[in-house]
């Protein structure tokens, strides 16, 4: 009878780290390479489709039959060009911009006072309190609008980029106090109580330690009031009726669609150029803001 082991290949001490350290790579290529590469083709593949139908002449676009529609065949910036010389391009980034700064400092402002108030000055019902502010951040804004349209009009804002400085914090405040009520919670109170003892008040603790410390927090909350007040849609529409007055968002969809025409190429521009700041915006500040996620101070 023959012996199977002696047909069976000798197994040598190197075989099974070699083995270990193959599937150990397929492991990661399965779980992570695979999945992470599919994530950012989902992810970029509308700027993709904006960049690439921006550049498009009208006879491609309404032509795939003969043309193809990922690729470009003969670029043209007339697209681009109608966009910013035949429309209010301009005016309507600089309107967006600055009602994006506008709503996003008077959130900051309410939302770390009132985020202080409730994490450290600890009064009765201050849990309650934060709870009932982040509730309001739930409420959907196409109810919440019916309401301030009245409050808008009586106050005389209609038509004016004050009525929507004035209104995105009633979405932006909530969210941003919730936000930095935990990121105050993981500043140690140590540091206040040793600013009290030596006689300083509550304010100046708050501008001088408090707040250096949250500067990460403080930027997330940022990044996020500026994204939501740059791209908001339901306000602007409402409260804003003259074309020169326009957000973007608002003015891209309402100007380059006439009837029954969408103009697509300049469409695609307006919307990648729109897309632009809030991407460069978040270049800038993209280390605070990751640095907010894992916590402020450590004891």
């Amino acid at each position: 009878m023959t012996d199977t082991k002696m047909d069976q290949p000798a197994v040598t001490e190197n075989d099974g780290p070699e083995v270990m350290s193959w599937d150990s790579g397929m492991r990661r290529i399965v779980t992570i390479y695979i999945p992470l590469v599919i994530f950012l083709i989902v992810l970029l593949f509308p700027f993709f489709w904006m960049g690439i139908t921006a550049f498009k002449p009208n006879v491609e676009l309404m032509n795939y039959k003969d043309n193809n529609p990922f690729w470009i065949n003969n670029p043209t910036f007339s697209n681009i060009h109608k966009l910013l010389f035949e429309t209010d391009y301009g005016h309507w980034l600089v309107t967006t911009m600055s009602i994006a700064f506008g709503s996003t400092f008077l959130s900051l402002l309410a939302s770390v006072l009132a985020a202080y108030a409730i994490q450290r000055l600890r009064f009765r019902g201050s849990e309650y309190v934060g709870l009932a502010i982040y509730a309001a951040y739930l409420v959907p804004p196409s109810i919440l609008f019916i309401p301030l349209a009245q409050v808008v009009y009586q106050l005389g804002l209609f038509d004016t980029p004050y009525a929507l400085i004035l209104t995105y914090p009633t979405f932006l405040v909530p969210f941003c106090t919730w936000l930095l009520i935990g990121y105050f919670k993981s500043i140690p109170y140590e540091l206040e109580e040793c600013a009290l003892i030596d006689g300083a008040t509550r304010l100046q603790i708050l501008r001088r330690i408090t707040l250096p410390l949250a500067v990460p927090g403080l930027i997330s909350a940022g990044i996020f009031a500026f994204t939501l007040s740059w791209n908001e849609f339901i306000y602007a529409l409402a409260f804003i009726s003259s074309t020169e007055k326009k957000t973007v968002p608002v003015a891209v969809l309402t100007e380059l669609v006439q009837g029954d025409v969408y103009h697509w190429g300049s469409l695609m521009a307006g919307a990648l150029l729109g897309s632009l700041p809030v991407a460069i915006f978040y270049m800038f500040f993209v280390e605070y803001y990751v640095s907010s996620l894992t916590g402020a101070v450590k004891e």
